[in-house]
Formats: structure tokens, C-alpha cells, sequence
């Protein structure tokens, strides 16, 4: 049961003394989960109230499910504008529809969610690399930022996820700007960064929409023209089961997809960078999986838009000092209260007050830091990062995620190709044998041995390579070889095409008069050897443990080593 349901651990375990401290960090939180819950529903393209309405049973769910204890979930600025974008390209006509439409996505979310983590498929997310989500996430900063410039001027302008497209629609109604909006909108962003400067642990939040409301009813600074959120409804939200049809599912099921995946790496990266602060690991990947897809599924039940977890309120969680995940529990507290009791007032804040919090809070998401050490040191992975950014800036949001999961895969299977190819040497008054090119002088090189190693697996993708490379060494060292070694401790596999090929190359090199071992080789890829054609032409006295005894067998074939014996002896009864 404790496996099915996580709270279980915790809440056997809890003592008196973590109640105070998870509910001051949860009320914390929920301070600032209600100001930035509206604002992210806007940046979605939804009413705020949705916003709040994401911010009750999601986070629910997640308390009794969820496996990390630091982190606080509900809606978040990166999955709020990929609902923006997933559903900006389809025709949908009236906020009811489109309403309607953001449920079935998250309905699809949770669903595709909660099938990985029973499939136990938390593994996928390791194909969203690094570069491709910093890259992404950097481009979506600031087209959420860019877009949120109709709010701080008080524009009518219309809605797009493409940057150059925000740019222009933004200047050709430059003139129209409202300096009221402007000024409610720069006062907002200098008081946030003033007490995140001075003093973080303020909810300065919270501070600019207070103020907001109350300049906007005793200056009654509607008259002057600035927008307002309006009317907020009043109470919970009903349950109503989404329409879920075929259309929709073809429609919505990429951005379904890329939502399930990010919204996990969102979480699982948060999770663990609370765990290595506070020393304590109880995050479960495939659990978090279960935990997030039953946030979802619950919440498309009851009009909640896609949620993961929020770094800034997590870092806020964390440091309020919450314990468990009952923290999550008085956020939602304060969440209800706000539903039930404080609405009316909701209708006096400015648009510009949460554009000003939404262009604060998206600003870190640009990790300019990651950017340089890429391109001081890995100039590929930088090439991956740069694209992906760019495309998704001015491509698209799905394309740009898409095409950087697919040029990361690309730059995978490239060095896969071509990996490292060196020729060894015996590092001299010792056993170890070491790259020729890195240790020089250091290492003693024969004429007519060549001792190489290859770090890969051997597979279909780099068969050809390895045996170019390889006919390439043995030319190189001339008439005077009479014996090749092939160090494979780097090799942890070997497939069918490579097996062949490697087969082939060994009775290739038994032509030309030399004789060749296997060094090194791992059980593994002793079976798939004992296991192949590789066999016959290899012969099992030819296979070795180390290096070093392949070298001594070569030199003194009368004396055979006990191990390599053994072992040839052991695989052979495995075959």
C-alpha cells in the first residue's frame, strides 16, 4: 500500500513538531500560489479563475500520491504557455469551446501520465536533454514575457507564440498604450525585483496585487482606462466529465505528449534539486509519473488546466522550512478561502499587476550561464541548444521542442558513429595500457603488436567504422605486425550486424597472417560472443581478462593464464 499511496510513509512517521513548520510553509506558498495561479491562467489563455481552479484538487491529488516533499505543484508559467500554443492553431470559436477544448488536453496529459507510470517508462524523459530544454525554456521565457506587453500598455493586441509576430502586432499598436497600465506595470516589476533583492523572503507578490486593487478602487483608476481582471466567480468548480472525441485525440495528442513529458522533467528536476539541498531522497520516477497524471486526470474533472511542479514555489517551500506534503494541503486552504470569501475583490486588479508578476517570474527560465559553458566546451551541444531556441522562438513552440528532441537524438546517434578509436601502449615499469597520444613518452609502443581500444558499443550504426579504423591501424604499423589486440572493456555490447562484421574482420585479419585477442571483454559480451559467429573465428584461448595477459600470451603462447582458462571454461558451459 505504501508503494500505491506515499503518504503513508510520511504521515506513519510525522511528528508534532513538523505541523508548524508545514503549515507556515504552506500558507506561504498560498500567498503566492493565488496572485500567480490568475496570472498563469491568462498566459493559457483561460479566465483566471482557472488559474485557482488548478490550485485545489491537482495539488490535492498530489499530497496523497506524490513521492518528493519539498516541492509545490499547481499551474506554472512553461505549461501554461504550451497550452496557449497547442491550442492557438486550431480553429476554436468562443472561451466555452476553447475552455472545453484546454480540459480534454488535460484530461489527455493525465491519462498519458498516469499510463508511462504504471508502464513504468519514467526513462522517456531522458530524451528531453539539457541543451533542448534550456534551449526551450530560455525561447519560452521570453515569448512569455513579450506576450504579456499587451498588459503592461493596455493594448488590444492580437494573441500569437511566435516572438517576431508578438514584436509586430505590439508596435503597430505602440500608440494606443495606456501610461496608467504602463506605470501600474513598471511600479509592479521595481517592487518585485526591489524585495527579491533586498529581501526574498517577502511575499512581494502578493504586495503588488494588493496594491493594485487598492490604487484601482480609491484612485477609481477604471475611468483612466486601465484593464481589469473583472469578475471572478464565486465558489468551487463543478465536476463535469470533458468531451473527449476521435477528433480530438488527433488533434491534441503530440502537444499532449510533449506536455506529459515536460511537465515530468519539470517536476522530477525540481524534486531532486530540493533533495540534494536538504539531504533526503524519496523521490520515486515512476511514481512522480502515477502522482502527476491523477493531478491532472482529477483536475480536467473539475476545470483544471495542466499542472507540475513550480520552482519558484517550491524554492519558497523549501525555505519556509515545509517537511511533508502536507504543506500542499494548507496551500490549498488558503486557495479555498480566496474561492469562497475574497473573489469580489478580484475584480479591481489590474492586468498590468499580474503582467508585471508573470514578466518577473518567467525571467529566470533564461539560463544564459548554461549557454556559455556549452559553447566554451561542448560547441555541438551548443549547436543543439542555439537551434532549439531560435525555432522555437520564431517557429513555433511544438516544432521547436520537437525538431530539438530530434536533433539531440541526431547528435546522439553521430557520436555513436564515430566514437573514440585509440591505440594502446604499456605504460612503462607497469601493466597499465593507455593511450598512446595522451601519455607519448610515457608508454612503450611495439612494432609488431597493435593494441587498440574502442569506447562504444559495437552496433550496426558504427560496425563499418570500427572496422575502417581498424584496417586503418593495422596498415599504419607496416610489415613488421604480427598480432592485434582489441581492449574491449569500453564495449558493453555488440548486435547482430556487428557481430557479423566483426566475425568477418577477425577472418579477414587471420588471412593477412596476424593473429588477434579480445582483452577485457565484460560477461555480457562474453555470451554474445561465445554466442555469434564471433566465436569460431576468435577461438576461445584468444579471450582474455586483461590486456596484459593477451600481451604475455602473445609473447610466451606455452603459458596460459588460470583465469582466462576459467573463464573461456565457464562461457562455454553457458553456451
Amino acid at each position: 500500500m505504501r508503494r500505491f499511496l506515499p503518504f503513508l510513509v510520511w504521515i506513519t512517521t510525522y511528528k508534532k513538531e513538523y505541523f508548524t513548520k508545514d503549515l507556515i510553509a504552506g500558507l506561504t506558498v498560498g500567498i503566492v500560489l493565488v496572485p500567480q495561479g490568475m496570472a498563469y491562467a491568462m498566459i493559457a489563455g483561460l479566465p483566471p479563475v482557472y488559474g485557482l481552479y488548478t490550485s485545489l484538487f491537482p495539488i490535492l491529488t498530489y499530497v496523497f500520491l506524490g513521492t518528493s516533499r519539498k516541492v509545490a505543484v499547481g499551474p506554472v508559467a512553461m505549461d501554461s504557455l504550451l497550452v496557449a500554443a497547442s491550442l492557438s492553431t486550431l480553429a476554436i470559436s468562443g472561451v466555452e469551446n476553447y475552455i472545453a477544448m484546454v480540459l480534454v488536453l488535460t484530461l489527455m496529459v493525465g491519462a498519458t501520465q498516469l499510463l508511462l507510470g504504471i508502464l513504468r517508462m519514467g526513462f522517456l524523459v531522458n530524451f528531453l536533454s539539457k541543451p533542448v530544454i534550456s534551449g526551450f525554456t530560455s525561447a519560452a521565457a521570453f515569448i512569455i514575457m513579450f506576450s504579456q506587453l499587451k498588459h503592461l500598455l493596455g493594448l488590444e493586441v492580437a494573441g500569437s507564440n511566435k516572438f517576431h509576430e508578438i514584436i509586430q502586432f505590439t508596435f503597430d499598436k505602440i500608440t494606443d498604450t495606456n501610461p496608467v497600465d504602463l506605470a501600474i506595470g513598471l511600479i509592479g516589476i521595481l517592487i518585485i525585483l526591489a524585495f527579491k533583492k533586498w529581501r526574498k523572503s517577502f511575499p512581494a507578490i502578493l504586495l503588488v496585487v494588493v496594491l493594485g486593487i487598492v490604487a484601482v478602487f480609491y484612485l477609481d483608476l477604471g475611468e483612466y482606462g486601465v484593464r481589469l481582471v473583472g469578475e471572478v466567480p464565486k465558489g468551487f468548480p463543478s465536476f463535469s466529465v470533458p468531451n473527449v472525441n476521435f477528433v480530438n485525440l488527433e488533434q491534441l495528442w503530440p502537444m499532449a505528449l510533449a506536455l506529459a513529458l515536460v511537465g515530468y522533467l519539470e517536476t522530477v528536476s525540481i524534486g531532486k534539486a530540493m533533495e540534494e539541498k536538504s539531504g533526503e531522497e524519496t523521490i520515486d520516477a515512476d511514481q512522480e509519473l502515477v502522482a502527476l497524471g491523477s493531478s491532472n486526470i482529477v483536475g480536467s474533472l473539475f476545470h483544471g488546466y495542466p499542472s507540475t511542479a513550480s520552482f519558484s514555489r517550491s524554492a519558497i517551500n523549501y525555505a519556509a522550512g515545509a517537511q511533508t506534503n502536507l504543506a500542499g494541503l494548507f496551500s490549498v486552504v488558503l486557495v479555498v478561502l480566496t474561492l469562497l470569501f475574497f473573489t469580489p475583490i478580484f475584480r479591481f486588479l489590474p492586468n498590468a499587476a499580474l503582467a508585471s508578476i508573470i514578466m518577473v517570474s518567467v525571467f529566470g527560465l533564461i539560463d544564459l550561464k548554461y549557454a556559455k559553458v556549452l559553447w566554451a566546451d561542448r560547441k555541438d551541444e551548443f549547436a543543439v541548444l542555439l537551434l532549439t531556441f531560435l525555432i522555437t522562438l520564431f517557429v513555433g513552440i511544438t516544432q521547436g521542442i520537437l525538431i530539438g528532441v530530434l536533433l539531440s537524438l541526431l547528435l546522439m546517434v553521430y557520436r555513436t558513429s564515430k566514437p573514440h578509436f585509440a591505440e594502446l601502449g604499456n605504460v612503462k615499469g607497469s601493466d597499465y595500457y593507455k593511450n598512446i597520444k595522451r601519455f607519448d613518452d610515457e608508454v612503450i609502443i611495439r612494432k609488431d603488436l597493435l593494441i587498440v581500444r574502442f569506447d562504444s558499443q559495437l552496433y550496426f550504426g558504427n560496425s563499418a567504422y570500427f572496422k575502417k579504423e581498424l584496417l586503418k591501424q593495422i596498415k599504419g604499423k607496416g610489415p613488421d605486425l604480427k598480432a592485434v589486440i582489441l581492449n574491449a572493456e569500453a564495449i558493453n555490447y555488440i548486435d547482430a550486424t556487428a557481430a557479423d562484421t566483426l566475425s568477418k574482420l577477425i577472418h579477414q585479419i587471420h588471412e593477412n597472417g596476424l593473429q588477434f585477442y579480445i582483452a577485457g571483454a565484460i560477461g555480457p559480451m562474453r555470451d554474445i560472443i561465445f554466442n555469434s559467429k564471433i566465436i569460431h573465428e576468435l577461438q576461445k584461448e584468444f579471450l582474455f581478462v586483461k590486456t596484459k595477459e593477451a600481451v604475455d600470451f602473445y609473447d610466451n603462447p606455452d603459458k596460459v593464464p588460470m583465469i582466462t582458462t576459467r573463464v573461456a571454461h565457464e562461457n562455454s558451459k553457458l553456451k
